[in-house]
């Protein structure tokens, strides 16, 4: 179950808003390719100062499950994502490309790395955002790598690449 906590809170840090991600059996040529099923959702005012509705426009992302013998497992999410975000206060709305790609390793513990590149959208609280230098709803270029304790808590994220929106002041 600590698991699934992990994945769900590096799914929300990495803007994957919501995708679950199911095991294909075992087949001889290996896991399948699968549809990452993505559903809008309200960020509290709590990111922003206002609620933010985040609502997938282009959902063409697919993942796949690699488990290994040690217990861990590898979760590979690539393929095409725009997501549009507004400020439901003003109704003032951007749509942004996040599709990635990311790769998210969850070990036996619960403990998590991940790595993305490319867009990517990142969600964090605003502790999180002030301890890595982040805004708290943003967008990014470059390769994003960050690990996660067994209690889902961030332990480490930095960003080789740059901000390319800062969607609360680009809201605002």
């Amino acid at each position: 179950m600590r698991r699934l906590g992990v994945i769900v809170a590096l799914g929300a840090l990495l803007g994957m808003l919501g995708g679950v991600v199911t095991a294909s059996p075992a087949l001889a040529r290996g896991p399948k390719w699968q549809v990452v099923p993505a559903g809008p959702f309200t960020l509290p005012s709590l990111f922003c100062g206002f609620k933010v509705r985040v609502v997938p426009q282009v959902n063409q992302r697919f993942s796949k499950l690699l488990k290994a013998s040690d217990g861990s497992m590898t979760f590979l999410h690539t393929g095409f994502f725009t997501v549009s975000y507004t400020n439901l206060q003003t109704g003032k709305s951007i749509t942004e490309n996040a599709s990635g790609p990311v790769k998210v390793t969850v070990s036996p513990d619960g403990s998590a790395i991940l790595a993305a590149k490319g867009r990517t959208g990142n969600f964090l609280s605003p502790a999180d955002a002030k301890r890595f230098g982040l805004p708290t709803v943003s967008v990014t270029a470059g390769a994003v790598t960050g690990s996660v304790a067994p209690d889902g808590s961030i332990t480490s994220l930095s960003l080789r690449g740059h901000v390319l929106v800062d969607v609360c002041a680009a809201l605002s």
